[in-house]
């Protein structure tokens, strides 16, 4: 089919057509999602299995027994929180290594690496005997997530032609949430088995098989073998990509941002030393920052614990229609991100999400009390609701725009290094939210859900203030057009 690949705005035309080889390309990489999707949703219901707590963590599953024990601290323990978020520390440091290993060798090894890192994690966890093993498959996985998580995005917005590369690079967060839905899918079926969590963590490996194997199918980007030297495999890619013989206005831009990113020697004290570095890099990383702090994972996370009251069966099926609606959501975000553009979008979002989280928090001050189920009939449905509008405005929303809009405003020179930062700070967010998300809800119970509608109104007002519109802007335009304009930031590069 082709279409013009002519930006929204004014600016440069360049000639392609949505090619199956774009499609096939971003379609393979972006399974990194469904990788870190998977794991997301997984770990979640493993934690709360009864055989896997009496294998690893006895002492947690005689308290989840207890018949007065606290609503909000049945799994507050630090060792438990420790299988979780361990794969984010060391997903820090696995995007730190991936920045640097993608700019020398390229982002398809990256991405291959990523799949074998996971899958070495999936199977150390099928097979584990006691908690050492479970928590260096743990760290196996946090590697494959760094590598996945650094490269994917940049590789999806470095391949789709402008004009659709928003919603591409959406495919990456869809297929978390795809992930997500499969994980609470698989939990509910291994749930009454004997060893059933191992069946759910061992289940890891199929989305790392299709991405290793899908991975030998895809084409480097244009960017990066041109940046490595390779310029008339670059200008090949491209033309088999855009579909067209034209594409010498396309390849020379990304011809001078490679001469350009060839005069940086450390990506990173380019970075932090260049004063026109500083408005991608405050809002990439502010926007990582602000996507874990939605409030996301509370809801997620204690959407079963909310209906637990009514039965497994109820806790579960709760489970599985909120993953469902963060997949189907996630869909609307494709169609409208290049559309509506990424401000809109992330400005709704915000006020959804406070509204919801706000009315969330109130229902459980006055109806969930510190032992027993929550209280009214009516009530547990309310809140099914309430949690549906919420995680459908995170979906199409912050979930899939906090992943995009960093992966297009960095600069060639600067982009593995800038974009580190962002995951880094999404990997950091997350790891602490892991580590003592149950401990704060266990002290500051149902307020917990107050803080983070306050934070959800810092987080539009951020976007109001701070964060230009990028839809159908080329990235290696992004700073003439956009930073240069932008009334907040345009001081920054008046030399």
């Amino acid at each position: 089919m082709a279409v013009g690949s002519m930006n929204i705005e004014e600016g440069t035309v360049y000639p392609a057509k949505t090619t199956f080889q774009v499609c096939l390309c971003c379609m393979i990489a972006a399974v990194g999602g469904l990788m870190f999707g998977y794991d997301i949703g997984i770990s979640g219901g493993v934690t709360s299995m009864d055989t896997f707590l009496i294998d690893f963590f006895p002492h947690v599953y005689e308290k989840k027994h207890r018949v007065h024990e606290n609503n909000y601290c049945k799994f507050d323990d630090q060792l438990l929180q420790l299988f979780t978020s361990s794969l984010y520390l060391a997903g820090i440091f696995a995007s730190l290594v991936a920045s640097y290993f993608s700019r020398a060798f390229g982002r398809k090894p990256t991405i291959i690496l990523a799949s074998i890192f996971f899958l070495a994690g999936a199977l150390l966890n099928l097979s584990a005997q006691n908690l050492g093993m479970l928590i260096g498959g743990r760290i196996l996985l946090g590697c494959g997530i760094g590598f996945g998580n650094q490269t994917v995005p940049l590789f999806i917005s470095e391949i789709a032609p402008p004009r659709f590369r928003g919603g591409l690079s959406v495919m990456f967060q869809f297929l978390i949430t795809v992930g997500i839905l499969a994980a609470s899918c698989v939990n509910y079926l291994t749930s009454t088995l004997k060893n059933g969590w191992r069946y759910s963590l061992g289940g890891a490996a199929v989305p790392a098989l299709i991405l290793l194997v899908g991975s030998f199918f895809i084409h480097e980007t244009p960017a990066s073998l041109i940046e490595r030297g390779k310029d008339e495999k670059g200008k090949e890619v491209l033309r088999k990509i855009r579909g067209v013989e034209d594409v010498d206005l396309e390849f020379h831009e990304i011809k001078r941002a490679t001469e350009v990113a060839a005069k940086v020697k450390s990506p990173f004290k380019e970075l932090f030393s260049k004063r026109e570095n500083r408005p991608p890099l405050v809002c990439g990383t502010l926007l990582q920052f602000f996507q874990q702090f939605t409030g996301i994972n509370v809801v997620m996370f204690y959407a079963p614990v909310l209906f637990q009251g009514s039965g497994n069966n109820a806790s579960l099926i709760s489970t599985v229609v909120t993953n469902g609606v963060n997949a189907c959501a996630t869909i609307l975000s494709i169609a409208l991100v290049d559309n509506a553009g990424r401000r809109c979008l992330l400005m709704e979002g915000a006020l959804q999400m406070t509204i919801t989280q706000m009315t969330i928090g109130g229902i459980l001050l006055a109806h969930l009390k510190l032992v027993g189920s929550i209280t009214g009939h009516a009530v547990p449905l309310i809140v099914l609701i309430l949690i549906c509008v919420y995680v459908s405005g995170f979906a199409w929303s912050w979930g899939p725009l906090g992943w995009l809009v960093p992966s297009e405003i960095y600069p060639l020179e600067v982009r593995n290094a800038g974009y580190f930062c962002a995951v880094a700070m999404n990997m950091v967010c997350t790891f602490i939210i892991g580590q003592f998300f149950l401990s704060a809800l266990c002290r500051l119970r149902s307020f917990l859900f107050f803080f983070f509608g306050a934070m959800n109104i810092i987080m539009g007002l951020f976007v109001v203030f701070f964060l230009p519109e990028t839809r159908g802007v080329p990235i290696e335009e992004m700073a003439e057009r956009r930073w240069k304009t932008h009334p907040r930031w345009k001081k920054y590069f008046k030399d």
